[in-house]
């Protein structure tokens, strides 16, 4: 029969049926979900309406995570998807859609936080010695430079803190895999963050 987007097989708000006249229509069609999976990148393109063009990912491992409240995007590793608000399933196949709760590699976001405010992120995670010299936050830096870094002010969340210690970050999926062939989102935090450790937890 195939998949159709039409509302004319369905009945009015009076619940009366609909005539039948006419059968179905090439621009009512509709495709298959993607199902999009946790993997190497392989992403197929689809010919639609009018000679445009969709990208359907079919398994994708990375995107790009935007942290709102320091206003920086960085490309990152999914690791893994936590939670989806519609079905548990799509949880334990790790399948990507828009909406759900992913967990990201934090490294990135580490990096750039330690090198901006020569600060160390996730302050558990001390490192020692000659790990210590390695590390943005004890790297040689000019007078000027100095004093343009101590002139930065900015702190972390104790929740957020908590995940750059195991290295990997609660995000959101904001964009469609099946559509764009992309899986990008932002870094939850605050409020949200609350909501969906309260989410996570309570489907455990």
């Amino acid at each position: 029969m195939g998949i159709s987007r039409d509302s004319r097989h369905k009945r009015s708000h009076t619940s009366a049926k609909r005539a039948h006249y006419r059968k179905k229509r090439k621009f009512e069609l509709g495709r298959q979900a993607a199902g999009t999976k946790l993997g190497p990148k392989r992403i197929h393109e689809v010919r639609v309406r009018g000679g445009n063009k969709k990208y359907r990912a079919m398994r994708l491992e990375s995107g790009t995570y935007s942290w709102g409240s320091e206003a920086v995007s960085r490309p990152t590793r999914i690791v893994a998807v936590v939670y989806n608000a519609s079905n548990n399933e799509l949880v334990r196949t790790n399948t990507l859609v828009k909406g759900s709760i992913v967990q990201v590699d934090a490294t990135p976001f580490r990096q750039w936080y330690e090198n901006r405010y020569a600060q160390v992120v996730g302050k558990k995670k001390r490192q020692t010695g000659a790990e210590d010299e390695k590390n943005d936050v004890n790297k040689h830096r000019s007078g000027h430079l100095k004093a343009k870094v101590a002139a930065r002010k900015s702190t972390v969340e104790s929740a957020l803190d908590d995940q750059f210690v195991s290295g990997r970050l609660y995000a959101i999926i904001t964009s469609r895999p099946g559509q764009s062939g992309r899986c990008d989102g932002y870094i939850l935090e605050g409020k949200e963050l609350e909501f969906y450790l309260r989410k996570i937890r309570s489907k455990k």
